[in-house]
């Protein structure tokens, strides 16, 4: 167990500082803070993060630190930690590590008990997720799905029976695909598409997803979609689901078990085979 007490020392620091996802304004003075006194910040995207600072008048140098040079970037970060330099972690826009590098540096981090700090600020999917009028009390947020067809349906068949919104990520280039992939494996429900969030062009499209796909053409920006769960009543039962497997079991593989019974229920035979275990013991 290690229990972390943020501000007791006056040992180095990491923090977690989130970016504008459109509106510079939307800055927090406790992030600029931040972003003035460390000694370092670690960019996605040192020339986006450099017009962020430049606004401003930040000068405190910036790290290249993303997912294609985490073998270097990791190591040289928590060297420098280890110096006694504290370090800020920026993404291009929102949360690092929501959809964005930093996963594995702050795994590294914890590990070495250093103290690592989450600083409040912008967020796409919860600001699609408040404004969209479905359901607020419990959602899922998945990201963004596979960039293949195949691969995307697979993932969705996993989701089709989740009760709770569900909100994704989703490329310009690949909205009118995924649409209608969603279309065809959860049917017409309700769907929101937010895009260009807190800039000029802010847009929220409500309807259902045939509605929403019939215009995915025209549409342009990063984009959040925020889908209705599934509304049927006993959806997916899971101990329904873990009896049969076990029975089946007893005459085949375990996971030959878990797909078979996934397919009935539509659900994940991923979670199916980890309950499974579980409950065999």
């Amino acid at each position: 167990m290690i229990r972390q007490k943020s501000f007791d020392s006056d040992a180095a620091k990491v923090y977690l500082v989130p970016t504008p996802i459109g509106n510079l304004n939307e800055m927090t003075s406790r992030a600029l803070e931040i972003l003035a006194k460390v000694d370092y910040i670690a960019a996605e995207d040192t020339r986006n993060t450099k017009k962020l600072l430049m606004h401003y008048q930040i000068n405190t140098p910036l790290l290249s630190a993303h997912e294609h040079n985490q073998e270097k970037s990791i190591p040289m970060l928590c060297d420098l930690v280890a110096q006694g330099k504290s370090i800020a972690v920026v993404s291009d826009a929102g949360y690092p590590l929501v959809s964005d590098p930093g996963q594995h540096l702050v795994e590294q981090l914890i590990a070495q008990e250093v103290p690592v700090i989450s600083v409040s600020g912008a967020n796409a999917a919860i600001n699609a997720l408040v404004a969209s009028g479905l359901s607020c009390y419990h959602y899922l947020f998945y990201g963004f799905l596979d960039s293949k067809s195949s691969k995307r349906k697979k993932e969705l068949e996993g989701l089709k029976a989740f009760p709770y919104t569900l909100i994704f990520y989703e490329a310009p280039h690949r909205i009118a695909a995924t649409c209608q992939d969603l279309l065809t494996v959860f049917g017409d429900r309700q769907m929101v598409l937010a895009r260009e969030l807190t800039k000029l062009h802010e847009e929220y499209i409500r309807g259902t997803i045939s509605e929403i796909l019939s215009v995915c053409d025209s549409l342009k920006g990063e984009m959040v979609l925020i889908v209705e769960g599934n509304k049927e009543e006993n959806v997916f039962d899971m101990d329904a689901a873990i009896t049969k497997v076990l029975a089946l079991s007893e005459t085949m593989k375990l996971k030959e078990a878990c797909k078979q019974v996934a397919q009935e229920y539509h659900a994940s035979k991923n979670e199916l085979y980890q309950e499974a275990l579980k409950r065999r013991g």
